[in-house]
């Protein structure tokens, strides 16, 4: 059974503290420790649920405050590219259990984020994927999650409104808190064209309350920072905001992608996120649990500051694109306009967090 809302351990930590950290990167630490590019990491629940424990401690062990279960796949339309789609319930519940005991012995609160990734399919108009399937597909996956113990359902890498949309009526069916982050990767919007203003029009508009939305994954962390600052901007002071970045920028190397950043480059990535207005902070693809650490003491020492202009996200963090770019100038245009104080007031409750 999952936690009635009042002891929701996700609600709790979110309701006292003025940040918390998530867990870094699944996939490419997997490949690390031996899974092999076109396998299905969901298997390994059941094949090396031991190498998926010591995954979640390390990060639990690093400082984190939320770790996400390993199931980001596991919807029945990914999971058939594996012959694996009537195993829906039982990968990702174990998924879901495997974190929850790594949690439950942490002997300090640690909550459990069901993790869910697009279906891979591309929905109607464009595609063939009806909005009730996709929806049917992720309530399977919630049900799953949620009977193996998480605290939250984690709805992550979106890219469309379409399957946002899905994804959230399906997780919904739960009665578990929800976060939605989108991949801003594609010249600062997502590959299906939602821009930070986009995504928070679609949090104020949804019929079901989310407890946070933001941004994972994407082309590194200074883009990241960027569209915090303009989802903040747009969303207003009252909605938590997720910073999940990689590891720096993405590089073809030897066959395979690496990751250029570092704990030091990490480390400031998560203090200006906090400034640019995120309350939950982690580490998508390429971020170790070495990286996590960096991030986690960054943050114990660190104190609030203004949002950081784009000037000092550049010379810290690397370049932003002109569409994060055109984002933030259209902001400013904005509230040029706004009535006096407006925007000094919106800053100084992102800051009061």
């Amino acid at each position: 059974m999952s936690p009635s809302p009042s002891t929701n351990r996700f609600s709790d930590l979110l309701a006292s503290r003025p940040w918390l950290l998530a867990d870094g990167a699944t996939g490419s630490n997997l490949f690390e420790m031996g899974l092999v590019s076109g396998d299905a990491p969901e298997l390994w629940n059941e094949e090396h649920p031991d190498r998926i424990a010591r995954l979640h401690q390390s990060f639990v062990d690093a400082g984190a405050d939320i770790i996400l279960t390993n199931s980001f796949g596991g919807t029945r339309y990914r999971l058939k590219l594996h012959q694996a789609q009537d195993r829906v319930h039982e990968l990702n519940a174990k998924a879901a259990r495997i974190a929850r005991s790594v949690a439950d012995a942490a002997g300090r609160p640690v909550a459990v984020a069901g993790s869910m990734g697009p279906t891979g399919e591309i929905m109607v108009p464009v595609g063939n994927l009806s909005a009730e399937d996709a929806q049917a597909a992720f309530a399977e996956q919630a049900r799953a999650l949620a009977d193996g113990g998480v605290d939250v359902l984690w709805i992550e890498t979106m890219s469309s409104r379409e399957e946002v949309e899905a994804a959230v009526a399906g997780a919904a069916t739960v009665g578990l808190p929800i976060v939605v982050t989108v991949s801003f990767d594609t010249n600062g919007r997502t590959m299906m064209g939602l821009s930070a203003q986009d995504l928070a029009q679609i949090e104020k508009s949804s019929p079901h309350k989310l407890a946070a939305c933001g941004t994972n994954c994407g082309v590194g962390a200074s883009e990241v920072v960027a569209c915090i600052h303009n989802l903040a901007e747009a969303a207003g002071p009252d909605v938590v905001l997720v910073a999940k970045g990689n590891c720096g920028i993405p590089q073809f190397v030897g066959g395979s992608i690496c990751y250029n950043g570092t704990p030091e480059l990490m480390a400031l990535y998560a203090r200006m996120a906090y400034d640019a207005g995120a309350r939950i902070i982690g580490g998508c693809c390429g971020t170790s649990p070495r990286h996590l650490a960096a991030m986690h003491q960054a943050l114990l020492s660190h104190t609030r500051q203004p949002s950081p202009t784009l000037e000092q996200i550049v010379a810290g963090l690397g370049e932003v694109s002109t569409g994060a770019r055109a984002q933030w100038a259209g902001q400013q245009s904005r509230e040029a306009g706004a009535a006096p104080g407006a925007n000094l007031q919106r800053g100084a409750g992102r800051r009061r967090k």
